[in-house]
């Protein structure tokens, strides 16, 4: 969707003309009689301002419905709760560390099994799916290694064992992916990445492909409760008013970091889609619209927790923390923050090294973020120096 579609797919107030969308901050609404009403009876079960975001996250992703939730695991949660006892989950291997969280310590209780496999290669996919196989789940990127799965030919596959795949498409954004448009029939996101972009806000949003997948999911929206309020709804809403703006200067601040990280002596490996380098770059450039996303994870050849501890805490541009995709640029250690859930055993496993160190590029100039990079790798060496004498 262009720039112009977004901005004028979201609606001025029909009452009052107002251009900006009201926070309609109530919880039930009069009725004229029972069950009688103007399309919002309790602000559990909708919203005013909540539909709008809902309507519009849908037209983003070319989706049948959207879905707004208190956070992304919200959103990640609703999804989850169309399974049964007894079904099983293939996911990436690389997945967000709060989703396997999730997966491991609450749905595999409740009798859900889920294979990790690594889902850039088709054929991996192939071979794990079964007949109880009922939710394929990728993220394409993932985080924190940026890898990147063909998710036309994954839907190929998940389609011959009757399954649905779900993609989570926060790195990808609504810019540079439509997983739909690719064969998903479930899309997520985690609204406080670059949807928001502002870092000012958590939400969760789902976006289903047919009608009968957005009746189950409105059904466990509305049964379970966890629905993002209105005042967000608002700030999300603004936030994708200069979505467009923002990832396209976000993937270019990207992809210059990228590249002089490529050639930098103290780093041993570069994870960006942009990449030449990169497994699937070209699957990235089909299916991403030659827009790569504003993250970028690198390894330091010094293999190590110091190390990586000294970088990040050495910037002043890049500010450590969690979270991605607004526009102040922020870095974390996924092992001791994003990833700290998953076993090290398994992180390393999905790529996640001890020195791992993942970037989220904002909208500030690309050679201030440079520089500020190289002043970190001149702390990093000061340290080493200190330490070997």
């Amino acid at each position: 969707m262009s720039a112009t579609k977004i901005i004028h797919s979201i609606p001025s107030d029909p009452l009052t003309g107002a251009i900006s969308v009201p926070v309609y901050q109530t919880s039930t609404f009069i009725q004229e009689a029972p069950g009688v009403n103007k399309g919002f009876d309790y602000a559990r079960s909708n919203n005013p301002t909540r539909k709008v975001l809902e309507d519009l996250v849908a037209k983003l992703e070319h989706g049948h419905s959207g879905f707004a939730f208190a956070t992304g695991l919200a959103a990640i949660d609703s999804v989850l709760k169309l399974l049964s006892a007894g079904d099983e989950i293939v996911a990436v291997d690389d997945i967000y560390g709060g989703a396997y969280r999730l997966f491991t310590h609450v749905y595999e209780k409740l009798g859900i099994k889920v294979n990790y496999v690594d889902t850039t290669e088709v054929d991996n996919v192939a071979e794990a799916v079964t007949s109880k196989t009922k939710l394929v789940w990728i993220e394409s990127p993932t985080n924190p290694t940026l890898k990147v799965s063909d998710i036309k030919a994954i839907s190929n596959i998940v389609k011959s064992v009757n399954a649905l795949l779900v993609v989570d498409n926060t790195f990808g954004s609504p810019i540079g992916q439509n997983p739909i448009d690719l064969g998903a029939d479930i899309i997520i996101h985690s609204g406080t990445k670059y949807i928001g972009g502002h870092s000012d806000l958590v939400a969760g949003l789902v976006i289903t492909k047919t009608k009968e997948l957005s009746e189950k999911i409105k059904f466990v929206q509305n049964a379970s409760g966890g629905v993002l309020g209105p005042w967000d709804c608002f700030l999300t809403i603004r936030g994708i008013e200069t979505l467009d703006l923002r990832f396209r200067k976000q993937c270019e601040n990207a992809l210059k970091v990228a590249l002089y990280l490529e050639q930098h002596d103290a780093v041993d490996q570069v994870f960006y889609p942009g990449l030449k380098s990169h497994k699937n770059h070209e699957i990235a450039n089909s299916q991403q619209n030659g827009l790569f996303g504003g993250v970028v994870s690198f390894s330091l050849k010094n293999d190590t927790q110091d190390a990586a501890n000294e970088f990040v805490t050495s910037t002043a541009f890049f500010k450590l923390a969690e979270s991605l995709g607004g526009v102040k640029s922020l870095l974390c250690y996924p092992a001791q923050m994003t990833h700290a859930s998953i076993p090290r055993e398994k992180r390393l496993q999905a790529g996640i090294t001890d020195s791992l160190i993942r970037l989220s590029c904002g909208i500030e100039e690309a050679d201030d973020l440079i520089l500020d990079l190289e002043n970190a790798f001149k702390s990093v060496q000061k340290e080493a120096e200190v330490l070997f004498v």
